[in-house]
């Protein structure tokens, strides 16, 4: 084994070797999502990819309210506090460019994406996302091609020097041009067809003169993947499941290129035999984070069902409702995405695949009404019959003394459940599905 290698490289370069080997990545901020991720990657013997987004993350604290070196310490607090071993813990910044500065024109949008691409590589980041895909106040209506990969080898330059500096190992990259929306489509009808293979190469083409023009020629060779449409989409209420059959061309392209895979962004609420199929055919790197958020939510929503068959109404959390309050409250995370009347809102606001209301958790009131929750039930003894009733994986697993009848193991396992199948897509591969 090459020791110069990361983590990440070891697993790319085992899945280029034909082992059946890949890398999901958790993009998530909430502690519960990420303690079920750690106790997945524990189970299954995996390292664990975490993601930060630059909307979620930045230099002035994104809407989680944390810096890069402030997520980087969060997220090993966590680890610490769970026993996972920070050398199996990678940090990923995904769509690192002016993604957050859209409004504004390109020259001050690229200068505050510097800024914020310097945060996380001197934060140990380790794998980069290079997104310069969004258009700019005075950009063009479409961008090209060459312009999103110069925008890219510029942001790169920066990565390096900012790892260097801060004495951290260079960086992994990677690059695309066909990039999903950060944050999920408002509609599958937005959803992009899947690329096609002469797309690909000129992305790749463009990257590679890119980076050897700014004499990048070492950071190229950390290049371990590109963004893609693999065919995988899913909006408030629809998905768009992978079909291996429409993806066998651009499988068979990155076959050819030597140490790269694809990386496959929206692959929430995939069948689990896609997600493996998927790590088959070269899509060796699986993101995932809404559908841990939902995860999140229902099994919330099951123990406050508990919670009211418990307690009179007057102690009870009442979160979902406080939740729904918040979101009303400030609308602009969900109001886009969500189409309809005020019913139908309602309805998606609650269940919608999308996950809007996981911008909300960290909200002061919303927050309490968590803690209040987990107060009133770590105060009773939930009878088994309520856990069936509203948790009945839950249920088998505590009837079998596997999992603890208390609502942090309850939580947990529930977010563990969506998680686990990117585990076993990307370490207990099966080569045929």
């Amino acid at each position: 084994m090459n020791a110069t290698l990361s983590p990440v490289q070891h697993i790319i370069a085992a899945h280029r070797r034909g082992e059946a080997a890949g890398i999901y990545s958790v993009c998530c901020s909430h502690p519960a999502v990420l303690r079920a991720a750690m106790q997945v990657a524990l189970h299954y013997d995996t390292i664990l990819l975490v993601e930060a987004t630059s909307n979620q993350v930045d230099q002035f604290g994104g809407y989680t309210g944390m810096t890069p070196a402030a997520f980087r310490d969060y997220v090993q607090q966590l680890a610490s506090a769970q026993q996972f071993p920070l050398e199996r813990l990678v940090l990923g910044g995904d769509h690192l460019g002016p993604n957050a500065w859209q409004a504004l024109d390109a020259v001050s949008a690229m200068q505050h994406a510097e800024t914020l691409i310097a945060a996380y590589a001197a934060a140990g980041f380790h794998k980069i996302h290079l997104d310069c895909s969004m258009r700019c106040a005075d950009d063009p209506a479409i961008l090209g091609d060459d312009l999103i990969a110069a925008r890219s080898a510029r942001l790169c330059a920066v990565a390096e020097t900012a790892a260097a500096q801060a004495g951290l190992p260079p960086p992994v990259y990677v690059i695309g041009t066909e990039v999903p929306i950060p944050g999920g489509e408002a509609s599958l009808a937005q959803a992009g067809a899947v690329t096609s293979p002469k797309a690909a190469a000129r992305t790749l083409d463009v990257h590679r003169q890119a980076f050897f023009e700014h004499d990048l020629h070492g950071a190229w060779r950390r290049v371990i993947a590109m963004v893609v449409q693999p065919g995988v989409d899913f909006d408030h209420s629809q998905i768009q499941h992978y079909q291996a059959d429409a993806a066998q061309s651009l499988s068979e392209f990155i076959a050819g290129q030597p140490g790269l895979v694809f990386e496959a962004h929206s692959t929430d609420y995939q069948r689990e035999t896609a997600l493996h199929r998927m790590v088959h055919d070269h899509f060796a790197i699986l993101k995932v984070g809404p559908a841990a958020t939902f995860a999140l939510r229902s099994a919330l929503q099951a123990l406050c069902a508990i919670e009211a068959e418990l307690l009179p109404a007057s102690q009870c959390s009442q979160l979902m409702q406080i939740l729904d309050d918040a979101m009303l409250a400030q609308p602009k995370q969900w109001l886009k995405h969500y189409p309809g009347t005020a019913s139908e809102q309602r309805l998606l606001r609650r269940y919608g695949l999308s996950d809007r209301c996981r911008y909300y958790w960290g909200e002061a009131s919303v927050q309490a009404a968590v803690n209040q929750l987990q107060r009133n039930l770590d105060g009773l003894q939930i009878p088994l019959m309520l856990i069936a009733q509203f948790l009945p994986l839950q249920y088998e697993a505590v009837r079998d003394g596997q999992l603890a009848n208390r609502y942090d193991a309850l939580l947990d396992h529930s977010i563990g459940l969506a998680l686990a199948p990117y585990a076993r897509a990307c370490n207990h591969n099966l080569a045929i599905c």
